[in-house]
């Protein structure tokens, strides 16, 4: 399935995220990336130690694979606290919140992911836990209905979500700090490289490591996953040892070209190029000639190829850019059309 596919920003498989466990920094100083929040989240939490109280409750939002539960970890370290972790899909109920806040203890850490998708029923338990560390539980019903306080520790809620827009007013408005996280550049993922590296015991050059980290589509989950395919493919191709000359081969066999596209990306922007001109076509449109599904098509290979500049999205759908058919242009057949721009016909000739 394309959403199994190795440039997942998402974590394919219960043993993936355990081996992403061992590669997460221990600190904020060993933190990469994110400099604006690192440097908010230090203060916020020195002054909080001095103050004797926890971290104000902080919303993380951005893409996924970005380190949004990475900072979740750091943060209960640096408080010196314990972490606490839930599926906003998986609160079902409020007694399953209810439950996880009673758990808690002074100054604990409480990370919720993708707390956009927490039903409205559990959401309105967590409003009187965020304000006043209490919760809120009506016993029986009916005229014989009453409403019992249950007092909690104060603690941190860490919200986690890919759909800030899906985020009640509400719910939003009761973080302290709120962040979004952006896409790293290379010379991050470089670094972030060679701490993986050196933990996996993997030698590597560090050109080596600057070619995996400019296909990593700007996500550190995926450099990390792109890195241990190409060190099981030196250990058995190489000698164990990872060269620029061993990556291009090691992501030519998985299909990942110098630019971090797949063959998945290829795909749409030939169909894109050839079957409508360059477009602009809409994404229903599209996923039928491909035979995908619209919902992979616009989560999983659009958001990269706006990042780069190889998509638009306008109001008569989705055009590929000159920059796309500049780069792509000879490897897939599309020429551009100068004279199309202009006029009602589409921006390349196939």
């Amino acid at each position: 399935m394309a959403t199994d596919r190795i440039l997942s920003s998402k974590a394919r498989t219960p043993e993936e995220e355990q081996a992403n466990v061992a590669l997460r920094p221990a600190a904020l100083s060993e933190y990469t990336g994110q400099r604006e929040l690192i440097e908010r989240l230090s203060i916020a939490m020195q002054a909080a130690k001095v103050r004797g109280e926890p971290l104000e409750h902080l919303l993380l939002h951005g893409p996924p694979g970005l380190g949004k539960t990475t900072l979740a970890h750091v943060v209960s370290k640096e408080m010196g606290t314990r972490l606490v972790l839930e599926s906003g899909p998986a609160l079902a109920r409020g007694t399953d919140l209810v439950a996880a806040l009673r758990g808690l203890s002074k100054g604990d850490v409480l990370f919720i992911d993708e707390i956009h998708r927490m039903p409205v029923a559990v959401e309105e338990f967590i409003y009187p836990a965020m304000e006043d560390f209490r919760v809120d539980v009506r016993v029986d019903s009916g005229i014989h209905a009453t409403t019992v306080h249950l007092p909690l520790q104060a603690f941190t809620l860490i919200g986690a979500t890919t759909r800030a827009g899906l985020l009640s007013g509400p719910l939003r408005s009761r973080f302290g700090l709120v962040h979004h996280l952006r896409y790293y550049d290379e010379a991050e993922l470089t670094t972030i490289l060679i701490r993986s590296a050196s933990l996996l015991r993997a030698p590597a050059e560090a050109a080596a490591l600057t070619r995996i980290a400019r296909r990593s589509r700007g996500t550190p989950r995926i450099a990390n996953r792109l890195l241990r395919r190409v060190r099981d493919f030196a250990l058995v191709r190489a000698g164990g040892q990872i060269t620029p000359e061993v990556v291009d081969a090691a992501l030519t066999l998985e299909g990942v070209d110098d630019m971090g596209l797949d063959e998945l990306d290829r795909s749409y922007i030939k169909a894109l190029g050839t079957t409508y001109r360059g477009g602009p076509a809409g994404l229903e449109t599209i996923a039928a000639t491909m035979n995908e599904d619209p919902g992979t098509l616009e989560d999983v290979v659009e958001p990269y190829l706006l990042q780069i500049g190889y998509l638009a999205r306008t109001r008569r759908g989705r055009a590929l850019t000159r920059a796309a058919v500049d780069k792509l242009g000879a490897a897939l057949g599309l020429q551009y059309n100068p004279e199309a721009f202009g006029g009602g016909g589409g921006l390349f000739e196939g």
